[in-house]
């Protein structure tokens, strides 16, 4: 079983060569034990610090006096450290033998292996961070572009926990306020004072709708958009998907029907990581391979967060085309008329086969039904390049608001739990409000506060269980 305070050790850069490699302690005997296995140029060994230094020297096995590897060592009394613990840093030579060596070392005379994210858990466990800034440092290690990490160091500074704990403070006062009036029930609230109340709890509810709808910006820059290329088979989807990635990644033929399962690549469109998925042409199948192809495209289609759908426009539109636009026409998607340098003086509307008509910017869309998503619509050469920088920009455009997520106030959520919680705190905050309207007994408005306050804590980790953390922090390598 482990101990909250036992000493842990754990390797923290990546298993391979490189320049250096990484091993660090925190815990009670992190300074005692890296400073028993230390010696010096000279031989000498090394006291226990009361303040941090930093040495170079050996780490040497005390039983037979051998050179493990040659280190700087770096320790620091607590709290001013990472966990707020005493903690040291083994620099080693980079290397799988080095570091595995020196480990084994730390645990044969007092450390036990880190669990998964352990050294970020005790931050948050003596209060250095709070859960939200925990749950950042993860984001910034997978972070895949400079974007999303600049969204993650947003909340590893505390910008969303400073916005979440406003509105828990707000509350906290509405409830207080509410509770009194249970407290001295000989007292009954007045109209006045009850419209102050809803107003204050529509207030709450307003500020936390405005982050809840900002949570498919925030998933897209933390997670990357899925995006799906499809069509028919030859209209040009691997020469798109190989000229959007400037490489030849895809097969392309003019054989129909090359493609025959899902490609994916990442792709960086102004910041925002972008994976690109290739899929086979969609048409009734001739054979087993294409059968499951076909089934793949349709299973990438269905998951997509974004939609590319290719049209060529050198013959018109088909019904397997506008099958296809029926499939896509509730998602995020662009219609592209491919080979524009084949037919470039091309009816759009014979192309297409559907109405277009023009957006407020003038730009051409296609809406499919009345109550379906409008979609762009793009004349491209995959060819020649042709289009795609626009193609970009509107890719961009359908998933970012631009206005909103490059700005240095935007505040967005990007984890699907931060978003649960948040959704389930304006549900019993409107239960809340229907209580007022009622006028319930005030206990009955008292508890679907008290329900919203319980779970805002959940996302800052104020109230919180043993599973919950656990479940968080196993997504974390060890080491970190």
């Amino acid at each position: 079983m482990n101990f909250p305070d036992d000493t842990i050790a754990a390797i923290s850069t990546p298993l391979g060569h490189g320049g250096i490699s990484i091993v660090r302690l925190s815990g009670s005997e992190a300074l005692k034990i890296a400073a028993s296995l230390f010696r010096s140029k000279s031989g000498r060994r090394l006291p226990v610090p009361s303040r941090k230094i930093s040495r170079v020297g050996y780490i040497v096995d005390p039983e037979t006096d051998s050179r493990t590897d040659e280190v700087i060592l770096h320790l620091m009394p607590g709290p001013k450290t990472y966990t707020r613990e005493d903690m040291a840093e083994i620099n080693c030579h980079g290397g799988m033998m080095p570091v595995r060596a020196v480990l084994q070392l730390l645990l044969k005379h007092g450390a036990r292996l880190a669990d998964p994210g352990e050294f970020t858990k005790r931050a948050f466990l003596n209060g250095r961070i709070d859960l939200l800034q925990a749950e950042a440092v993860i984001d910034i290690i997978r972070s895949k572009t400079e974007l999303s990490e600049h969204m993650a160091m947003q909340q590893l500074e505390g910008r969303l926990s400073e916005e979440i704990k406003a509105q828990i403070s707000r509350l906290t006062d509405v409830c207080a306020h509410v509770e009194a009036y249970i407290d001295f029930p000989e007292e009954d609230i007045d109209q006045l004072t009850l419209s102050q109340i809803s107003e204050s709890i529509g207030l709450i509810i307003n500020a936390l709708d405005a982050l809840s709808k900002g949570y498919d910006e925030g998933r897209f820059l933390r997670e990357g958009v899925s995006v799906a290329i499809v069509g028919k088979p030859n209209v040009g989807k691997s020469s798109l998907m190989n000229s959007l990635l400037k490489r030849d990644r895809a097969i392309v033929t003019d054989l129909p029907g090359t493609t025959r399962d899902v490609l994916e690549e990442m792709l960086n469109i102004k910041g925002l990581p972008v994976r690109i998925m290739d899929t086979a042409g969609i048409r009734e199948a001739h054979d087993l391979a294409e059968v499951e192809g076909v089934r793949r495209s349709l299973r990438a289609l269905e998951g997509a967060d974004a939609v590319i759908a290719v049209l060529d426009s050198g013959r018109p539109a088909d019904a397997a085309d506008m099958e296809l636009l029926e499939k896509v026409s509730f998602k995020k998607t662009i219609v592209v008329l491919n080979k524009a340098d084949q037919r470039p003086d091309a009816d759009i509307r014979e192309i297409a086969g559907v109405a277009i008509r023009q957006d407020d910017s003038g730009a051409e869309v296609v809406q499919m039904h009345e109550n379906s998503s409008e979609m762009p619509l793009l004349r491209i050469s995959a060819l020649t390049g042709h289009g795609l920088d626009k193609l970009k920009d509107v890719l961009y455009s359908i998933c970012l608001d631009p206005s909103t997520a490059l700005s240095a106030d935007t505040i967005l959520i990007t984890n699907v739990r931060h978003k649960d919680l948040i959704d389930s705190s304006v549900a019993a905050l409107s239960e809340a409000m229907a209580s007022i309207n009622r006028r319930d007994p005030y206990e009955i408005t008292a508890i679907s506060i008290r329900e919203a306050l319980d779970r805002l804590g959940q996302i800052t980790g104020a109230v919180t269980t043993d599973d919950i953390l656990n479940k968080i922090f196993s997504d974390f390598c060890i080491g970190k």
